[in-house]
C-alpha cells in the first residue's frame, strides 16, 4: 500500500539515489551530473526550514518517489507561487505514484496560503507523463522555452504548466505564505 509522508532525515539517501537515476538517464531535470549526497541533504533542509512540504511516497517500507515545492523565483512579487517537483523510482512509474504526491503537494501548497504552482517540465515534449500528471489535476499549459537545455546530445524543450490556488489571481491574497 502506498503511503504520502513528509521527508525525514534518513530519507536522504533514497531520495539521492532517485535523482542521481533522473539526471543520468532522464531529461526532465537539467542537471548533468547528480549532486552528492550532501547537496542533496543541503538543499532538503533548506526547503524543510523555509517551510514547504517535502514529501515522500513510501511502498513496503521502502521510498519510491519524493516531492516538494519551492518558490519558483525569489523576488518579493513572486512570493505566492510556488514550483513543483516530483521524482519516482523507475520500477514505481506509472502506478500513481506521482499522482498521489502531486495531489497531496497541492493540498499543502493551498494551506500554506500559495496563489499558484508552476510545473517547470524539463524536456516537455517527451516528458509525457509528466505533462499527462500535472494535466490529470487541472494544470494548464501556459507557456514553452524552446531550446533551453542541451542533454544526452540533443536540445530540449521546457513546458510550463500552471494551476490556480485559493482562487488564483481572482483576489488580493489576505497574509503573506511562508518566507
Amino acid at each position: 500500500m502506498l503511503t504520502i509522508r513528509d521527508f525525514v532525515a534518513t530519507d536522504i539517501a533514497a531520495v539521492t539515489a532517485i535523482y542521481a537515476e533522473a539526471v543520468q538517464n532522464g531529461t526532465g531535470s537539467y542537471e548533468i551530473e547528480p549532486p552528492s549526497l550532501a547537496e542533496m541533504q543541503r538543499r532538503f533542509t533548506a526547503f524543510q526550514s523555509d517551510g514547504f512540504p517535502v514529501l515522500i511516497a513510501e511502498e513496503a517500507g521502502e521510498v519510491v518517489g519524493y516531492a516538494y515545492v519551492n518558490y519558483f523565483r525569489t523576488r518579493p512579487a513572486y512570493r505566492w507561487m510556488v514550483e513543483d517537483s516530483i521524482y519516482v523510482a523507475p520500477k514505481a512509474k506509472g502506478r500513481s505514484v506521482g499522482k498521489a504526491l502531486l495531489r497531496t503537494l497541492i493540498e499543502r501548497a493551498e494551506a500554506l496560503g500559495f496563489r499558484q504552482m508552476l510545473a517547470v517540465i524539463g524536456d516537455g515534449d517527451n516528458n509525457i507523463a509528466s505533462v499527462r500528471l500535472h494535466a490529470s489535476l487541472g494544470f494548464r499549459q501556459c507557456g514553452r522555452i524552446e531550446g533551453s537545455g542541451f542533454k544526452h546530445g540533443r536540445w530540449l524543450d521546457t513546458v510550463l504548466m500552471q494551476l490556480p490556488l485559493n482562487g488564483g489571481k481572482a483576489s488580493a491574497p489576505s497574509s503573506l505564505p511562508p518566507a
